[in-house]
């Protein structure tokens, strides 16, 4: 019996497919189409699920004319005769209400809670992050992640009670009203009267209050978001808030967020009470008059005692549904608000797009080129108070050559690899790598080609296995544990473990590596790109959180691992790169200098003066003699 249960479930569980393939693309903006867009999967058993709601609807109408016949049957049949008469209609009936009733039920059911209830919002999840992941990197830093999280969740759930509410209120409605109307209609057209006027009366309610809690509701869901947002980043950043000792104002940071959104709780429950007591005092209304019209006509003998039970019923059942309709249709403009909130941020074309022919990108020797960039991250430009970030510049790095870049703070540096990496998109200009343009080649081709170690180095809160394997998914266990070595982070994975009682390679690391200090995540994402072992290396402030002993010791690989490759080194720490074939110094967007370590000192330009300012360098070694052995380590790798 087990066995017969869970395949009938896993059949309906299984006639959606909540992971749709294909390219995720940027959804509509309009809030029909937006709804369609993330419906297609289900449309046809959602149209099959409208059918079975009008088959309930036309059900319990027939049933309340099966109640009103038997009243009758009761009042004027003579008990010898009465299951003569009317045994088989009974017989029918008893088979329609106790077995047909049940399975259509039980159809209904499985379609609606196996077949979409579950699946339909997680085609929204799936489709909306796949398509979110492909933003750019300014869109996630304009946004909160809590907050952006909290839209694709939210608007998932939305889409679905929207759409189902939406046919099945609809459906729902206009069977079981048409059929309720025909009913006493037929037996009597005054009975109709009160019922028309009411459902005048409760359009009236809903064109009232309905598109004032649609907009409660949009502002209550930004609000939520805003909150949520806010929260989170708290979380996140906890560290720095302990670090700062101002619980009170970050407590006040959150509860100003709780006060708008408390706002429109009281604004949506001050329209909650008064429909409420208007509903009830024209359901009212409606139960008087119907009961009314129906004793009169009972009394002038226009109608029998079955037609007054009948009616009765019926207003007593359209009481219920009138309190379920309002408060469905309210949810609905609710869901609605939620969408349309969720559409202003799930709806964003990426900025960053590969091209219709995009290829995959090829680097079998490694040449860097800059042609003329020009870039300032959209902002308006004012030559003296805010020139471009990146202002004309051009340079080339030859198949393998270590290239070193060096600069003041907000001089360039960082954003140069950021568009080499097609973070952000040129103003204009070209980067070629091997006289490929990377705008015609696929954004993730040219990352793999790329390995990247950054100064502000975060983990994927997953086991340290998972995040040194990241740039090369199919890595050995020998493999991952090779590159830790080489990184000297296997000095300290033994020393690992997490709550769940994972230990070593196993232990995860928290969000962003929080359980780990800022050396221990730099060693892993070093060991990262050791494994991952691209064609083209980017530097920048590689070791800066890392002890000069530990520096000096993995820097061994560093240069092991350069060789053969063309390299791009960020650095404020000058010792760290003054040995690379060639140094680049950066000022406002520009190059201004460019040269090997000896020749920019006897230049004595802004490199010689950044030189002296470090003392010889933050390790202070001899530059001769870190020159030779670096040279030999390169050598002999």
């Amino acid at each position: 019996m087990k066995g017969v249960e869970f395949a009938m479930f896993r059949f309906f569980e299984t006639l959606v497919h909540p992971y749709p393939s294909g390219e995720p693309k940027t959804p509509p903006r309009g809030l029909l189409a937006f709804l369609h867009y993330y419906s297609r999967p289900v449309l046809p058993l959602l149209g099959v699920m409208s059918l079975l709601t009008a088959l309930v609807s036309v059900a319990e109408v027939v049933f309340f004319s099966y109640m009103g016949d038997l009243v009758d049957w009761l009042s004027n049949a003579e008990r010898e005769n009465f299951f003569a008469e009317h045994g088989a209609s009974l017989a029918s009936m008893a088979l329609m209400i106790v077995v047909g009733f049940p399975l259509l039920i039980l159809l209904q059911s499985l379609l609606t809670h196996q077949s979409i209830f579950g699946n339909y919002p997680m085609i929204g999840r799936w489709l909306a992050h796949r398509h979110i992941l492909r933003q750019s990197m300014a869109f996630f830093q304009d946004e909160f992640a809590g907050r952006v999280s909290q839209k694709v969740m939210q608007t998932a759930l939305a889409i679905r009670e929207t759409v189902m509410k939406l046919t099945n209120l609809f459906v729902y409605v206009v069977v079981y009203f048409t059929g309720a109307m025909f009913l006493v209609g037929s037996a009597d057209p005054w009975l109709m009267l009160p019922l028309v006027v009411w459902l005048a009366g409760y359009i009236g309610i809903m064109v009232i209050f309905v598109p004032r809690l649609r907009r409660v509701s949009m502002a209550q869901a930004d609000a939520r978001a805003q909150m949520t947002g806010r929260i989170v980043d708290s979380y996140t950043n906890i560290q720095t808030i302990k670090l700062f000792a101002d619980s009170l104002r970050e407590q006040a940071y959150a509860r100003d967020a709780m006060d708008t959104f408390m706002q429109t709780v009281h604004r949506q429950m001050r329209l909650v009470t008064l429909m409420t007591v208007t509903l009830t005092v024209l359901n009212s209304l409606l139960l008087a008059s119907v009961a009314g019209i129906a004793i009169m006509a009972w009394y002038f003998s226009f109608i029998s005692l079955g037609v007054i039970a009948v009616a009765i019923a019926l207003v007593m059942r359209i009481r219920f549904m009138s309190d379920w309709i309002l408060w469905e249709v309210a949810g609905l403009f609710e869901n609605i608000g939620t969408v349309q909130d969720g559409i202003n941020t799930i709806a964003q074309t990426p900025a960053i797009t590969d091209q219709p022919n995009a290829k995959e990108l090829m680097v079998p020797r490694g040449e860097i080129r800059f042609e003329q960039l020009h870039f300032h991250y959209g902002k308006v430009r004012d030559d003296e108070c805010h020139p471009r970030v990146i202002e004309d510049l051009s340079l080339t790095i030859q198949p393998g050559e270590k290239v070193g870049i060096i600069g003041r703070s907000g001089a360039g540096k960082s954003t140069l690899a950021n568009l080499l990496l097609r973070f952000y998109d040129l103003e204009t200009g070209h980067i070629l790598i091997d006289g490929q343009d990377i705008v015609e080649v696929t954004q993730e081709s040219l990352r793999r080609q790329i390995g990247m170690v950054t100064q502000d180095t975060s983990l994927l809160h997953r086991s340290i296995r998972d995040n040194i394997r990241y740039g090369s998914p199919h890595a050995t266990d020998e493999q991952v544990m090779e590159a830790a070595r080489r990184a000297h982070a296997d000095v300290f994975l033994d020393t690992l473990s997490d709550p769940q009682g994972r230990r070593g390679l196993d232990a995860h690391v928290g969000e962003r590596g929080v359980k780990l200090s800022g050396g221990q995540r730099q060693r892993i994402a070093i060991a990262r790109v050791l494994l991952k072992n691209a064609p083209i290396l980017v530097l920048d402030e590689a070791t800066s959180a890392l002890d000069s002993e530990v520096e000096a010791a993995i820097q061994e690989q560093l240069y092991a691992l350069m060789k053969g490759k063309s390299v791009l080194a960020i650095a404020h720490r000058l010792s760290t790169i003054a040995m690379l074939d060639r140094l680049v110094v950066m000022d406002r967007g520009r190059i201004i200098e460019t040269g090997t370590h000896e020749e920019l000192l006897r230049r004595d330009g802004l490199y010689a003066a950044l030189w002296k300012r470090q003392s010889g360098g933050f390790l202070g070694e001899d530059v001769g003699n870190a020159a030779d052995t670096e040279k030999t380590i390169v050598d002999e790798a």
